[in-house]
């Protein structure tokens, strides 16, 4: 297999390139009788489109989903749903310059190892322009998700370089292009990104991302573990070089008597573990968080070597992001939907006639 395919019962596959004539993704598994048209699919994909603010890449695309099959009358069939977006804003020219040359920090080396070739333009298949796919798809996933279990996934930017949050409102991280939950940091935080830009560097964030309403069981034991697919699904993520579910790292510095969630008949007194113990939620909100490193594509020469192994400097042109975590929340959304959506038909398949068992913590 390539690897170009997610999911066990609700599976996605994604397909095409960052500068090619469209990108789109082939979902299969989905249960019949959704609701869904091409419209839903704009609110998501507006949130992680470029060209949205100054402060991230000003590659504009419209983003309008094609639904080629698996929806009848406004209704999903149970059949494959193809999806398709056309890329209309690409500019191959500005990758001219690198075709022979391999970026530091990017994908262009390993690509070319692995395949013995590589398609230079905006990155090619590694680009961040595939995860388009990924929140389309998760859509699907959300709505179906809310709609059989009352299950909302929603995150918001954690860290914005050494920045983080002084306070914490859902209601803050959809008023603002950094999806930041303390509104009076806001300006700060552009103030930052604006001498980022002048001084043509770039630097890392932290995503967070929870889901509420899971119930437990969700997750299989020993190597289905539901935090093992979420950890797994999130490091697929273009720049992602770290995972955590629940306090994740901080743990080192905890005592057992500290981390440990107990329970109580009307609720988890704290959620250290994330929603998650043996692999199965809990129950409780499951909660991840990322760690995307700073973008390679920066305006500061770089050493590298070219294809004829001669020492060269790069200086990467085109559109790119300062901080490609500004817009990695919905697509930390869409990899936690799409891992939970599979693993709720999976519970259904295996175990769907267990019941609610007792005692049943809220």
């Amino acid at each position: 297999m390539s690897s170009n395919s997610f999911g066990k019962l609700f599976t996605v596959t994604t397909f095409g390139e960052s500068h090619g004539p469209a990108i789109g993704c082939v979902i299969d598994g989905c249960p019949p009788g959704l609701p869904i048209g091409e419209e839903e699919f704009r609110h998501d994909l507006d949130r992680r489109a470029t060209g949205k603010s100054r402060h991230t890449s000003q590659r504009r695309e419209a983003d309008e989903v094609e639904i080629l099959s698996g929806v009848y009358e406004g209704r999903t069939t149970g059949t494959p749903i193809a999806l398709l977006i056309r890329n209309t804003d690409q500019r191959s020219k500005d990758y001219g310059d690198i075709a022979s040359t391999f970026r530091p920090g990017h994908a262009d080396y390993t690509y070319w190892q692995k395949y013995g070739i590589r398609d230079p333009r905006g990155g090619g298949r590694s680009s961040a322009r595939e995860t388009t796919m990924r929140v389309a798809a998760a859509v699907v996933a959300k709505k179906w998700l809310l709609e059989h279990h009352g299950v909302r996934v929603r995150g918001y930017l954690a860290q914005l370089g050494d920045i983080a949050p002084a306070g914490f409102d859902w209601e803050a991280v959809e008023q603002n292009p950094f999806f930041w939950p303390c509104t009076e940091q806001v300006p700060a935080l552009e103030k930052a990104m604006d001498a980022l830009r002048k001084s043509g560097d770039s630097v890392g964030a932290r995503v967070s991302v929870v889901a509420e309403g899971v119930p437990p069981g969700w997750g299989e034991p020993v190597y289905g573990k539901l935090d093992g697919d979420l950890a797994s699904a999130l490091m697929s993520i273009n720049a992602v070089k770290g995972v955590e579910i629940g306090d994740g790292f901080a743990a080192v510095v905890q005592h057992g008597s500290e981390h440990r969630d107990e329970m109580r008949l009307d609720g988890f007194t704290s959620n250290h573990a994330g929603g998650i113990l043996g692999g199965i939620s809990t129950g409780q909100a499951v909660v991840a968080s990322i760690v995307l490193k700073p973008t390679s594509s920066i305006l500061i020469p770089g050493r590298s070597v070219n294809l004829a192994g001669e020492a060269v400097d790069v200086v990467t042109k085109g559109r790119h992001d300062p901080c490609v975590g500004i817009r990695a929340t919905p697509i930390a959304e869409a990899m936690m939907a799409l891992v939970l959506v599979d693993h709720a038909l999976r519970h259904r398949a295996q175990c769907g006639d267990v019941g609610v068992m007792q005692p049943r913590i809220v």
